[in-house]
């Protein structure tokens, strides 16, 4: 792990590259998609609900890996758990990880309901990004990430609630 200068507080610019590799893990999903004979695609098929959430979305999504991979904070170590609440941090984002990849194999086995969609494969990726900012004591990516869950939520909502048949 790097810093190369100072942003503010005890938060630097520098670069963390498991950082890039824990947002590779939770893309798995999305790579192991063409392997599987879906009937039914909903996620990847949604109509556009609001072209404005749909940039935010993006924007946040992005600046999340960005923040994850490029900000550190001074004290950060290339990999460690911590103790006190990084340790339950570290744990949470862990679970929360567990979780999306158990509401993946959900809806890869048809298991395509409202609830499955927006709890498991929506909510979930952000609190990922929430709980390795709080885990790395990442104030930038812990705030951004509750901002993306916020929209990622709002704007998925509006778009499985165009499709009538969920």
């Amino acid at each position: 792990m790097f810093r190369f200068f100072r942003l503010f507080g005890e938060q630097y610019m520098g670069f963390w590259l498991l950082g890039l590799i824990l947002f590779a893990v939770q893309e798995i999903p999305y790579m192991v998609m063409p392997l599987f004979d879906l009937g039914s695609d909903p996620i990847m098929h949604m109509k556009e609900s609001s072209a404005v959430l749909d940039v935010l979305e993006k924007v946040l999504g992005s600046l999340c890996i960005a923040l994850m991979a490029f900000v550190v904070h001074k004290d950060a170590e290339f990999f460690a758990v911590g103790s006190g609440r990084e340790k339950l941090f570290f744990w949470l984002a862990a679970a929360v990880l567990l979780l999306n990849f158990a509401g993946w194999g959900l809806y890869f086995a048809g298991h395509q309901t409202f609830f499955v969609m927006m709890f498991f494969i929506v909510v979930l990726p952000p609190l990922y990004y929430v709980f390795i900012g709080l885990w790395r004591n990442n104030i930038l990516l812990t705030a951004v990430g509750a901002v993306f869950l916020i929209v990622h939520f709002a704007h998925v909502w509006g778009n499985l609630k165009l499709d009538k048949t969920l």
